[in-house]
């Protein structure tokens, strides 16, 4: 099985300031550290650090961000797709990461906004029944639909994590398979009906809702430095964990997710904080849900 990652990829620059600041308010801060980012260059990466085959489908530019995140990726064992570059910036999130853990987040769109359809989907054309199509809200309501129109003329499994949120996602869910949503999403997008829903609610766990039925899974305790990345660890090892046991997601996958985003959140960062390989094998071979 194949997990395609359609979505962005960024430059993350991570700062420490005291406090999110309000608006007309000048505040000193430190730059800590600069990462790979996106959304979509989250998930991708821990899936493939999880063992899944994985091809990341996102837009760089043709600038020296683009040519860093080209040379970062070839650490990972994921297919970064296109080869080629495009006339634009590299995309970049700010990350403004208070002192209590909490975080604000500026990124650009234009790299994503130029990527095409027809740029996209020619790099899915080897898909098969049994893959899986990912992605986030990172592309336009008309973008997200085509691909995911196309995944389901190829037979493949679709997962939508529908964030940055945009309101007239919730026409989408017919197309979905498996929705991975925080509280504040599910409040606006009201993705009922879809086969598996996961709710998240941060450190206090997640519901698992399947064919009527809901679980409540709780989160492992963490001290949380930075939160940046957490949701994605979580959506990353949930899908994962189920991928690798031939099942749809469960409360051990979710408690495996549980435990991944954990490592995440005690860390500072974006790619640097996610929890290795070794790491992720380690936690994946656990059997408990508890």
């Amino acid at each position: 099985m194949r997990v395609y990652v359609t979505g962005n990829i960024t430059v993350d620059e991570t700062w420490s300031i005291p406090d999110i600041p309000k608006k007309g308010v000048s505040i000193h801060g430190i730059k800590v550290s600069q990462d790979i980012g996106g959304k979509g260059a989250n998930q991708a990466i821990i899936l493939s650090r999880c063992g899944i085959d994985t091809r990341l489908i996102a837009a760089t530019g043709n600038d020296s961000n683009g040519e860093w995140i080209r040379q970062q990726i070839k650490n990972e064992t994921l297919t970064l797709l296109p080869d080629g570059h495009f006339n634009q910036h590299s995309d970049t999130s700010i990350i403004l990461n208070s002192a209590d853990g909490d975080n604000a987040i500026i990124t650009t769109t234009a790299a994503a906004d130029t990527f095409s359809l027809d740029d996209i989907i020619p790099h899915m054309t080897e898909a098969a029944a049994g893959d899986i199509l990912l992605q986030q809200g990172n592309f336009s309501l008309d973008k997200t639909r085509a691909l995911f129109q196309y995944a389901k003329t190829r037979g493949m499994t679709t997962v939508f994590n529908p964030s940055p949120v945009n309101p007239d996602f919730c026409h989408l869910w017919p197309l979905i398979d498996i929705a991975v949503v925080n509280e504040s999403e599910a409040e606006q997008l009201q993705p009922y009906g879809v086969k598996t829903l996961v709710v998240t609610q941060g450190a206090a766990g997640a519901w698992l809702v399947q064919a009527g039925q809901r679980q409540f899974c709780p989160a492992v305790p963490a001290e949380a430095l930075d939160t940046t990345g957490a949701g994605d660890t979580f959506l990353a090892v949930m899908l994962a964990s189920a991928i690798l046991r031939g099942v749809a997601p469960d409360a051990l996958a979710l408690a495996h997710a549980s435990r991944a985003a954990a490592i995440t959140v005690s860390r500072r960062g974006t790619l640097s904080a996610f929890p290795d390989g070794h790491e992720l094998a380690a936690l994946l071979a656990m059997n408990s849900a508890r």
